[in-house]
Parts: structure tokens; C-alpha cells; sequence
């Protein structure tokens, strides 16, 4: 992981976590499942006026009386816990009772009645013979609040079917205004301005969605383990703030930048300053935005003043884009890296070259006799696989160093290669990793076979360096390195096999039949970009390391 010394910003620690419990009550209609929200009070300390699932804190009281819950085989401690304790926000907030007598049946309008919310909920209903349905609550997600905010919880989301014959009123104290609604239109109203919901709801409701009936929400909680985890990040994005789970693009890039989860960082690309993600890591990406290459090719200055820079990428030749680069490392570029020879990463090399001061050597792999004639590349050096480019200086507590291993990773291109920040855990990775795609492998320079193994060597050089960031030439950083690679490996192997099963099914097939066939879940206008890809695996399946035995 980065040095503390090379972080941007002073750490400070987050609100502590306080449990909760928060629970979907949910109903099938003909149009669809509807969820019971409530507004809370405009005067709330979290989330005030927004419309949420009803719940609230874990009390003693919750975990203490298991003996009066029905409960699931499978079900913990903790989970009991859990429900229980939504069970009776449920009542307090809402007048729901998720209860049952002895003989199985639910509680009555008369048990309702009988109940008073203001008074300690399980002894109330223990005195009329009713057990809380606990069995009946399940675990949908976990959402743990985001670390820029002043009061968090960790926060299991539950589901439940609401009881028939019951009607929910609302306390007028912290909830307000109980309505069922569809999960598209509460999301549709949201949008329009006239809902409003916060991020974990919204999150939580676009995945509600998709479920056609609550037993297939109930269903699909069978496992006991949350469908998913999440304690979001924060960035500002055209100037409003912006919230990401763990699986969208810009959520590795707000962790690297602001570990703490502090409202700092901007996430709009632009191409006229360099962007500081540490303070020994500038990114300024070239304006060459396209389907090809996203927002632009990232170019990195890795280095300080003290050290000077090593540019990585300096990208295509756009004169004011090397200028940029230039500027940024006041002219001290000790080294210029190209990860590959294409057209948008390396030609900018000589320029940038030739506006230094003394010119810094220009490092790479040469491009093969299989390149593509516009990616013909000679570096002034070669570099060998697992060299080290160290950049030193002198600074108030010692020397710093910065330090780059060279991984030759060919599978891309031919002559493709990525660096290793060992001091601070950082890959960059050209393009054989991207953020938001996978790369294309395009024969003949590209090869299915030594891409696949340069992602095991890079796995590898992560796992015995510490790697907990990657930063590609394409898009934001991306978080947990080494589940990225496997993602991308999985992704590869699911991608071949049905490869396979098309060449299989249609053996006389060409590259046109099989790709709309293999890639049907892509829009028609990437087939002949994936079709190179397709060719890769095509290639590879043909080959005996994986061709099935007649």
C-alpha cells in the first residue's frame, strides 16, 4: 500500500460505526413487488426528509431475547439479532408486527391494538403468546455508511413479506408518510426531484427491481450471506458530489486518493492540469478521447522535485499534451517509459525528449515484425523483465527513493510491458489492464496464450509486492488489485468457453457467424473490434493447450 508520507492528504479517522438493523417490507401487486417506505422527520440527525425502509438501532434488549424468536436452522446469532431488532422498529415506527402465536398463526389487529409501541416491545408481546417471526427475515445486503459522513452505522438491509390484513401507521415522530411503491417508479420520482432517497436506498432499490416477485427476493437470500457489501466513496463530479460501490470505476481511484473517505478528490476528466493521486504520482491524460481509448490515453510522472520524474506514456504527439507533461515535472524528467508501442502511447516520446534538458533516454521493448506499421517503435535502451529504475533524493527525514520493476507482459502487444511501484504498492498497467473494458488482443502482434500468462506473472508480482492499486493508461485507477486480475482471467476463460461452444455448434462458421454469437451480450457496433479477440481465442483454442481430445 502507498507510504503515508506519499499521501495528498492529512488522515483523520472516520466516525465510529454504530449497528442497526433496516428492514424491506415488501408486497406482490399485479404491476410488480412494492416496498413500504416512510419519510423521516426533517429534523432527523441522518438523512433528513428522506424517504427510507423503516429500522433503527441493535438494543441490548435485541440480542437478549433469542427465546422469543422462530428462527431458521441457518440462522446466526447475529442475523437473529438483526432481525429482531427490525422487527421492532418495524412495530415502533410503523404499527407492523412480524409476530406469531403458538398455534403458527400471525398476530391480529387486536394484538396490535393491544400493544403499546412507547413500552418495551418483547415482553408485550412474550404476555400475549407471540413469538417475533425472525425465521421469516432474511439478509438482502450490508451496507456500511460512507467515511466523509459525520454519524455512520453498519447496517444489515433485510427483507420480509409484509403480513396480510395489516395496515402501517406511521408514529409522526420519526417516520412520517408510509407509502408502497414500486422500486422503478420510487426511482423514477427521485429522479424527477420529487423523492428523495439516499444513496444506499437508490442502490438497493435499482437492484429490487429486477425481481419479479418477493419470492424471488426470498430466494435469492437463501444463502444467509448478504447479495452484496458495500461502505461506499465519495468524489466530486460536475461539481456535486458523486458516491460509488466497490464495483464502479472510480471507487479504487477515491481510495487510493483519500483512504479516509474524505469529500476531496475530483473525478471529471479533463486534460489541461495533471492530476495528483500521490504525492510522488501525477496523471495528465492526452485528449484523445475515442471508443478506443475511453477518455484519453493517461500519461504518469512517478517522482518528486527532490528525485526528479520517470514520464510513463507520454502518449500521442500532441504537442500541448508533451508541453503539459513537460511542465509538470518543472522539466526534470530522468526517464521516459513507453509500456508499448500504439499509436496513442508511444509516439510522444521523442517530442517530450527533445524538450529536456539534458533529453532523458527513451525506454521500452521494440516494436516485433508483427506490430501494426503505425506502431513501429525503437526505444534508445531496451529494458529487461524484472529491471529496476530508481529515482533517489535527499529529503528532511533521509533519502527517498522511487522505485519501478520492469514486467515484460506481452499478450496485448508483442513488445508490451508494465511497471511496479514497490515502495508504494502502485502497477501501472499500459493496457493490458483498463478500467471500465477489457483489452483487445489482436493477432498476430496479439497472443490469447501469453496474455493469459502475463496475467498470471502480474498476479504474482502483486501478491509478493504488496499491489493494492493499478493504474491503467485507460480510465480511473482501480482498487484490490489481485481481484481484478482474477476478474479479468475469469472473464477470459467464461468468454472462451463460449467461444468454443459456438466453433462447436456451427464447425464451418467464419469470424462474423461465430462473433454475433459469441459476443450477443455486446452491442453489434463493438463485434468487429471484438472480433480480433475473438480471432485470439479462436487461435488458442485451435493450439493443444486447450483443443479437445476427438
Amino acid at each position: 500500500m502507498p507510504r503515508p508520507s506519499q499521501l495528498l492528504h492529512p488522515q483523520r479517522d472516520p466516525a465510529p460505526l454504530k449497528p442497526a438493523a433496516t428492514v424491506l417490507l415488501l408486497r406482490d401487486t399485479p404491476g410488480g413487488i412494492e416496498v413500504l417506505m416512510t419519510r423521516r422527520s426533517l429534523t432527523a440527525s441522518f438523512a433528513p426528509g428522506a424517504y427510507v425502509f423503516p429500522g433503527g438501532g441493535i438494543d441490548d434488549a435485541d440480542a437478549q431475547a433469542h427465546a422469543h424468536a422462530t428462527r431458521r436452522p441457518t440462522q446466526s446469532d447475529d442475523h437473529l439479532t438483526q432481525a429482531m431488532a427490525a422487527i421492532r422498529e418495524s412495530f415502533e415506527e410503523l404499527g407492523v408486527l412480524l409476530a406469531l402465536h403458538a398455534d403458527g398463526s400471525p398476530a391480529t389487529a387486536d394484538d396490535i391494538a393491544a400493544l403499546d409501541r412507547h413500552a418495551p416491545f418483547v415482553s408485550q408481546c412474550a404476555a400475549r403468546g407471540l413469538m417475533l417471526a425472525a425465521a421469516d427475515v432474511y439478509v438482502l445486503a450490508h451496507w456500511i455508511t460512507d467515511r466523509d459522513l459525520p454519524r455512520r452505522f453498519d447496517v444489515p438491509f433485510l427483507v420480509a413479506r409484509m403480513p396480510d390484513h395489516q395496515t402501517p401507521v406511521a408514529d409522526e415522530t420519526e417516520q412520517f408518510e408510509p407509502v408502497w411503491v414500486r422500486p422503478a417508479d420510487a426511482l423514477a420520482r427521485h429522479e424527477a426531484g420529487q423523492f428523495f432517497i439516499i444513496f444506499p436506498t437508490i442502490r438497493t432499490l435499482q437492484r429490487l427491481k429486477d425481481y419479479p416477485s418477493v419470492d424471488a427476493v426470498i430466494a435469492a437470500c437463501a444463502s444467509e450471506q448478504p447479495l452484496w457489501t458495500s461502505c461506499p466513496r465519495a468524489g466530486w463530479l460536475a461539481g456535486k458530489e458523486a458516491r460509488y460501490m466497490e464495483h464502479e470505476p472510480p471507487f479504487g481511484e477515491l481510495e487510493l486518493v483519500t483512504p479516509d473517505g474524505q469529500l476531496l478528490h475530483t473525478l471529471d476528466w479533463q486534460t489541461e492540469q495533471p492530476v495528483p493521486l500521490l504525492k510522488n504520482v501525477q496523471r495528465l491524460t492526452a485528449p484523445n478521447p475515442g471508443f478506443m481509448t475511453g477518455p484519453g490515453t493517461n500519461s504518469y510522472l512517478v517522482g518528486d522535485p527532490r528525485t526528479g520524474y520517470i514520464a510513463i506514456d507520454p502518449g500521442p504527439a500532441d504537442a500541448a499534451h508533451i508541453e503539459r507533461l513537460w511542465r509538470a515535472a518543472g522539466g526534470q524528467i530522468k526517464a521516459i517509459v513507453c509500456t508499448h508501442s500504439h499509436a496513442d502511447h508511444s509516439p510522444g516520446a521523442k517530442p517530450l525528449q527533445a524538450l529536456c534538458n539534458p533529453p532523458p533516454p527513451i525506454l521500452g521493448l521494440p516494436s516485433q515484425p508483427t506490430a501494426r506499421a503505425n506502431s513501429a517503435f525503437t526505444p534508445d535502451r531496451l529494458l529487461q523483465n524484472d529491471e529496476l529504475l530508481a529515482l533517489a533524493g535527499q529529503a528532511s527525514e533521509g533519502e527517498i527513493t522511487h522505485t519501478l520493476r520492469v514486467i515484460h507482459t506481452p499478450g496485448h502487444a508483442a513488445n508490451h510491458l508494465c511497471l511496479l511501484l514497490q515502495e508504494d504498492g502502485l502497477l501501472f498497467s499500459g493496457d493490458h489492464i483498463l478500467n471500465g473494458s477489457t483489452t483487445v488482443i489482436d493477432p498476430p502482434d496479439g497472443d490469447m496464450n501469453a496474455y493469459l500468462d502475463s496475467l498470471d506473472q502480474l498476479d504474482a508480482a502483486c501478491a509478493a509486492h504488496g499491489v493494492g492499486f493499478i493504474l491503467p493508461a485507460h480510465g480511473h485507477v482501480l482498487g484490490n488489485a489481485r481481484a481484478v486480475i482474477a476478474q479479468l482471467k475469469s472473464h477470459r476463460m467464461a468468454r472462451e468457453a463460449k467461444v468454443l461452444a459456438v466453433m462447436q455448434a456451427d464447425p464451418g462458421g467464419t469470424l462474423d457467424d461465430w462473433v454475433a454469437k459469441a459476443y450477443d451480450d455486446v452491442p453489434p457496433r463493438i463485434w468487429p473490434v471484438a472480433k480480433r479477440s475473438l480471432l485470439a481465442h479462436v487461435e488458442r483454442i485451435k493450439t493443444a493447450r486447450v483443443c479437445p481430445h476427438p
